[in-house]
């Protein structure tokens, strides 16, 4: 078994999360659509920042699609592999390395959307850094842009491992990845995760593992941190089928949660 780090080898966790690339960005570009209070009435396409880019599924996937994208990430092999990939579709985005708590607002700031959805945002393991993560992206924003957030919430009563698989295959490769959630510790608002890949590739297979600790949110923890960023609005929220024609309330009573942010007032924007 390789200790290796998921991030480190983005191949393998571009296969995993493939499969749902373009229904995401079919949502995003719906949330806009219905969400979004842009002055002029501005339509796409648009210029948009991802946080924790990754590998790039969603970086090239909107460009594609004639949007200006900029993204960062902390992980150098995660931008190494979204700037081969632009490079060998003959695409553009900006891209740099940044942590999501303290990330640098680029001067040509000014976004229509923001995105985030696989719960980067539970790897700000304070309150502080949460909320200074959401005030830096509300200051990169447009007035009536969207920040467009994905998370899991933690079921506090949930006593015992939670356990996710997925399969993802590309070119001759196959990845089996499991993931486990161990019960959270409330008063340390931490969750103990750890993901196993089976990478089968030329006939040969290995075994790789990634683990860490995730800030646990229930729906009132949730909503306490949004009171502290009174620049943002939650306009919706939705789960991770992305369909925008479903809204959910902002409750316990479903984990895979997609917030809407909508930045409702102007503040100083930092460089």
């Amino acid at each position: 078994m390789s200790l290796d780090n998921w991030y480190d080898t983005p191949l393998y966790y571009d296969i995993i999360f493939a499969e749902d690339t373009a229904r995401e960005a079919d949502f995003l570009e719906a949330m806009m659509r219905r969400h979004a209070r842009l002055a002029g009435a501005r339509r796409p396409p648009w210029r948009v920042l991802e946080p924790a880019a990754g590998s790039g599924r969603l970086v090239a996937e909107l460009s594609a699609r004639g949007h200006d994208v900029s993204g960062f990430d902390i992980n150098a092999n995660m931008l190494a592999h979204a700037r081969e990939r632009l490079n060998r579709d003959g695409l553009h985005a900006i891209l740099w390395k940044d942590s999501m708590e303290a990330f640098k607002i680029p001067s040509r700031f000014g976004f229509d959307l923001a995105h985030c959805l696989v719960s980067t945002f539970k790897y700000l393991l304070t309150e502080d850094h949460a909320v200074a993560h959401l005030n830096r992206v509300a200051r990169a924003l447009r007035v009536g842009g969207l920040y467009v957030l994905g998370l899991h919430l933690t079921d506090y009563h949930q006593r015992k491992p939670d356990h996710e698989r997925w399969v993802g295959r590309r070119g001759g490769i196959k990845v089996t990845c499991n993931t486990h959630t161990w019960p959270a510790h409330r008063r340390r608002r931490r969750e103990a995760m750890r993901t196993r890949l089976q990478v089968t590739r030329h006939g040969r297979t290995h075994f790789q593992e990634t683990r860490w600790e995730f800030r646990t949110y229930n729906a009132e923890e949730l909503k306490g941190l949004l009171n502290k960023v009174p620049a943002f609005k939650c306009v919706a929220c939705h789960d991770f089928t992305y369909a925008p024609e479903d809204p959910r309330s902002l409750d316990d009573a479903y984990s895979d949660l997609i917030l809407v942010l909508r930045k409702e007032s102007g503040m100083r924007t930092e460089k």
